[in-house]
């Protein structure tokens, strides 16, 4: 359909007219906008000028008011008063301000040559309401506590207490116990007049951790952070690395757990939370803190004046052994397996662990112990790689034979395929013998991934070149960032992708790969090329382990092939089997049924007419 000059004057004028409308609207706009601000002006000149910063401390002051207001019928002490406990593996400080830790110390981890502090700033919190009298509620974390003087018990461990009470008979005393050796505190929240002081002999408990680096490499210690608890009897994780999120919690919960790569801050009830929630916030940028997560608790009460709420904290390493002797199931929060490849933690409790601590025992440079434990695994698996380097052989004797096949049937892929898989099994040769051992071989594969990944026994462990087999080993720091690499380089992960890509081309010109396909020239190149982003991030310790385990297959695979099978023998053997009737299985006739039904009915729609 055209346009006559009438249409394209309409259109014109259309248009110009909604050009004008646009301009007398944006004049208007900027007018209004001008008068809006001369009256603005005007107030603001008959107004008294606010202080925004007295305002801000007003704000505060009022608030603290309130929070004393609530509290004012417990005695409470004047300034803050920290008293400190430890015993050989942990430090802590305790502040009278809400009786509970300020900071938290591991003696024996460091980052940068300090300590490890796994608890400290003014977020980090433990509290709960109380009823304070004249219809308020206190929060104890609001409240100055008496500190007592701490108290060594006869088996070494010590007690510290805090107390609060008001003039009513109303008492709460906090009681914190640590044993020698230990990580985990033992804390009791003690009530005379639990009656008076809850409502419904129910608490609601809150419990805030802020998780602050604590390995070299802030970015990778952020994607292994989790939160985990036993909700139900069960061990269940969140992985927080995609940012904000929550979790409620409808069942009971026997602990929480805030873990981070190599270290760990839990909560847990002797008699199980009753339900609850967590709340979590990851910032966006690489600081050095992680995450801040939040999380409220209904904790039951027994009935009656007098209570005890029987609770335990956690700060110390996510190592399964210091873990596994509480018998809590905080040793779930190790991640030796996860998702569908979580049945490789039994591999790596019961088998791998105990084999590395025997090595590790024994043999001082941690690097010699991963080499050791590499070579036995290989050993082990050995007879299974054999038996695949032998199919492949007999599948490279049958090349050329295959390749006459190919002459012969041309585009016709249908009868090839069929005369491949009739030479196949008169030649007694089983297209899936390569590819067995090595699905086998995943579950291996993935349980050392896990263990190399999880082990807190290779953190600040040095080897070579490298300073920390638990991060990885940097050569060179590059002045950019390269997408789906980094800004460094590892030498480890060049020597794990460099074997990596000589096994895949030895196999290639091993094994019979169809070089007519240009595809297939470069399937070498991308799974190795795809590992070099992968393992650029990953630990030195796992990378150092697929380094040996690779050049340990690419030496077997060349002395198997070259010393010890015999190629002739094998073709003898493919001759001999050629010879005796085949025996089919049912699942191989109907294959070869199939195929030749369908090859009939590809002939006859190219030949209709045929009969």
């Amino acid at each position: 359909m055209g346009f006559d000059r009438n249409t394209v004057i309409g259109f014109v004028l259309i248009a110009v007219l909604m050009g004008l409308m646009v301009y007398i609207s944006d004049k208007d706009s900027a007018a209004t906008a001008a008068q809006q601000k001369r009256i603005a002006d005007s107030i603001a000149l008959t107004l008294p000028k606010i202080d925004t910063v007295k305002a801000r401390l007003d704000s505060i002051q009022f608030a603290t008011a309130k929070k004393q207001e609530a509290g004012a019928l417990f005695q409470q002490a004047g300034a803050e008063q920290l008293t400190t406990i430890e015993n050989s593996v942990v430090k802590i400080t305790f502040t009278n301000k809400g009786a509970q830790p300020k900071t938290v110390e591991l003696k024996k981890y460091s980052l940068d040559g300090k300590p490890v502090i796994l608890q400290a700033g003014d977020f980090n919190k433990i509290s709960y309401g109380i009823n304070s009298g004249n219809n308020q509620v206190a929060q104890t974390s609001d409240l100055s506590f008496v500190t007592n003087p701490v108290v060594v018990n006869a088996d070494s461990s010590q007690t510290i207490s805090f107390t609060i009470k008001d003039s009513s008979g109303k008492e709460i005393t906090h009681q914190y116990t640590l044993h020698p050796d230990n990580y985990l505190v033992d804390f009791s929240i003690i009530m005379n007049g639990a009656d008076r002081l809850v409502t419904d002999n129910t608490l609601k408990l809150l419990w805030q951790v802020e998780t602050t680096q604590a390995e070299k490499d802030v970015v990778y210690e952020k994607g292994q952070l989790q939160i985990g608890q036993i909700e139900d009897g069960k061990y269940d994780f969140e992985k927080t690395i995609k940012g904000d999120g929550d979790k409620i919690f409808e069942k009971p919960v026997d602990f929480l757990s805030v873990k981070q790569q190599f270290f760990i801050t839990a909560i847990a009830d002797k008699d199980k939370f009753q339900n609850g929630e967590v709340k979590w916030s990851v910032p966006a940028d690489s600081g050095k803190v992680l995450m801040q997560s939040t999380a409220d608790f209904r904790v039951s009460l027994p009935v009656g004046s007098s209570v005890t709420l029987p609770l335990q904290l956690y700060y110390g390493p996510s190592d399964f052994h210091v873990l596994n002797k509480y018998g809590n199931g905080m040793s779930e929060i190790v991640p030796y397996g996860s998702g569908p490849f979580a049945f490789v933690k039994y591999i790596n409790r019961y088998l791998l662990l105990p084999v590395f601590d025997y090595i590790k025992d024994r043999v001082v440079s941690m690097g010699v112990v991963i080499l050791l434990l590499t070579l036995l695994i290989r050993l082990i698996t050995s007879p299974i790689l054999y038996k695949s380097y032998v199919s492949g052989a007999k599948m490279k004797a049958l090349k050329p034979e295959i390749d006459r096949l190919k002459e012969k049937h041309g585009e016709d892929k249908q009868a090839f395929s069929m005369d491949q898989m009739k030479l196949w099994k008169s030649a007694g040769v089983s297209p899936l013998g390569g590819c067995l051992p090595a699905v086998l071989q995943i579950p291996i594969f993935m349980s050392l991934y896990y263990f190399f990944q999880s082990n807190i026994a290779l953190r600040g462990q040095s080897f070579l070149w490298v300073k920390d087999l638990a991060a990885y080993d940097s050569i060179a720091k590059l002045p950019f960032n390269v997408p789906f690499y980094g800004d460094h380089v590892s030498l480890f992960t060049l020597t794990a992708v460099a074997t990596s890509l000589l096994i895949s081309i030895y196999s290639m010109n091993m094994t019979m790969q169809d070089n007519s396909n240009p595809a297939m020239k470069y399937m070498p190149f991308i799974f190795p090329i795809f590992l070099l982003g992968i393992f650029n991030k990953l630990p030195a310790a796992l990378t150092w382990y697929y380094t040996i385990s690779n050049s340990i297959t690419l030496i077997l695979q060349i002395v198997i092939q070259k010393y010890i099978i015999d190629h002739d023998k094998i073709l003898a053997q493919i001759e001999a089997n050629k010879k005796k009737p085949v025996k089919q299985s049912k699942w191989q006739e109907r294959l070869q049924e199939a195929q030749e039904s369908s090859k009939k009915l590809q002939d006859a729609k190219k030949n209709p007419n045929k009969k």
